[in-house]
């Protein structure tokens, strides 16, 4: 998988006694402009989420708490990626089938948008991901 497409991206952190802090800007420490925002929650253990891919749609994708891990393929290799902390995160350009699994108990995973959401957007069959140029 080309290391200047889907990487992990270190956003700055600020320890502090009174509680860390972290933080992410458009642009500044990802590739693309934010338009959508939506998290992942409560999942019930042994269960997945994604087992798509997107046309157009960009994402970074933080565990703001607990873990879980993220599979991405791009067709001719596949990479798993452990996310486990808030002060990093896993950009995930279009044309990259991905899935998410292990999810720890209380994780919750933010996942920063580069489009609203479009239904149209989303390859839900791999075939047809893998025919499709992406």
């Amino acid at each position: 998988m080309d290391s200047e497409k889907a990487r992990i991206i270190d956003l700055p952190k600020f320890l502090d006694a009174r509680g860390n802090l972290s933080f992410v800007e458009e642009f500044r420490h990802i590739p693309f402009k934010i338009e959508r925002t939506y998290w992942i929650y409560d999942v019930p253990g042994g269960e997945k989420r994604g087992g798509h891919a997107y046309r157009e749609n960009r994402e970074f994708i933080i565990a703001l708490s607990g873990s879980f891990d993220v599979i991405l393929d791009d067709g001719n290799e596949r990479r798993t990626f452990s996310l486990n902390r808030s002060y990093y995160g896993l950009y995930v350009p279009e044309g990259i089938w991905r899935e998410m699994d292990n999810f720890s108990t209380n994780s919750l995973a933010l996942i920063l948008a580069s489009t609203p959401y479009t239904p149209s957007d989303y390859i839900y069959d791999y075939s047809e991901f893998l025919t499709s140029g992406k």
